[in-house]
């Protein structure tokens, strides 16, 4: 593949937008304060870009997302994923919602623009200090999701989607997830007792017309870890990633090789494992979100053998 083909696949983020000026807040007593720092965001739906046969990735502040509608010789004719992801310059937190819909990308426009609209809300909560900002953005997102105004436009949605929030603050990573969406936890001392995924897939679990939060008692997961000292790899996925041709991925050992030992550091990361999906003729949309998150001094080994090639890595000292 010629070189100038291989650059129009990543790409700098068309959807990725920052408010680039610090806003300048004034206390009660009309003194200047801390400013906010820009807020990266970036938003997508498949009905924007499919992406079919081309594997795309761009990213977000120091936030890589990869963007893959399928093989069109296996059959893949749109894409139903969605994404949306903020992250301060400053990298003190991140924020990743991931939806995989079925017939139709009408469920997850509905929550990635029910999750957009409650932006102002959401990130209050994540400058508040760790031991507070979780608890509020969860108790606010299933508020949000029980809401009778949100149900509604649900009920008179054309299918439903498998959804996954994460958010990062310090040194702990927060998720809820409905449905079969993944969330991995890459870190070597992780991988030397075999674990990397922070959720397990569940199956006819959905929010839009056939929603979870319509039950009694709605069904989903959420937890939060914390991260351990050194490199850590945060990767979000749709199942698309993981149900194609002869499912390398679904083999977590070979995601944390992809991810933590990358020729050209995250974004080339991304790019190929979406360009294996593509070889293995995967039929099903795959999305990918992944950053990096460097906690303590021992990070630097791992600066010097990954980072070092990635200018998106985000050093967090904890």
């Amino acid at each position: 593949m010629g070189a100038t083909r291989e650059a129009s696949r990543i790409t700098n983020p068309n959807h990725c937008s920052a408010r680039t000026k610090e806003r300048l807040a004034v206390s009660d007593h009309g003194s200047p304060v801390s400013p906010e720092p820009a807020l990266h965001t970036f938003r997508w739906v498949g009905s924007d870009h499919p992406h079919i046969d081309q594997p795309h990735v761009t990213h977000c502040g120091h936030m890589v997302i990869g963007l893959y509608g399928g093989n069109s010789r296996a059959g893949a004719r749109k894409n139903e994923d969605g994404a949306l992801v903020w992250c301060p310059a400053d990298g003190g937190w991140e924020f990743a919602v991931l939806l995989d819909a079925h017939f139709s990308v009408d469920s997850a426009k509905l929550v990635v623009d029910a999750v957009q609209a409650e932006r102002d809300a959401i990130t209050s909560m994540l400058v508040r200090p760790i031991d507070t900002a979780f608890e509020a953005l969860h108790r606010h997102l299933l508020a949000l999701f029980r809401s009778p105004e949100f149900r509604e436009r649900c009920a008179q949605a054309y299918g439903e989607a498998s959804c996954l929030i994460c958010a990062r603050k310090s040194a702990f990573l927060w998720w809820l997830s409905v449905g079969d969406c993944v969330v991995y936890l890459l870190h070597p001392r992780l991988a030397r007792l075999g674990q990397y995924a922070l959720n397990q897939r569940s199956y006819f679990e959905w929010i839009g017309h056939d929603n979870t939060f319509d039950l009694p008692v709605p069904c989903y997961a959420s937890g939060v870890r914390r991260l351990l000292p050194g490199y850590n790899m945060v990767v979000m996925a749709t199942d698309g990633l993981l149900e194609c041709g002869r499912r390398p991925f679904e083999n977590p050992a070979n995601l944390y090789e992809a991810f933590t030992r990358p020729q050209g550091g995250l974004v080339q990361a991304v790019h190929a494992v979406l360009s294996r999906v593509h070889q293995e003729r995967g039929r099903d949309s795959a999305t990918v979100i992944a950053w990096p998150v460097g906690i303590g001094a021992d990070y630097d080994e791992y600066e010097h053998s990954i980072g070092a090639q990635d200018p998106t890595i985000n050093h967090e000292h904890a």
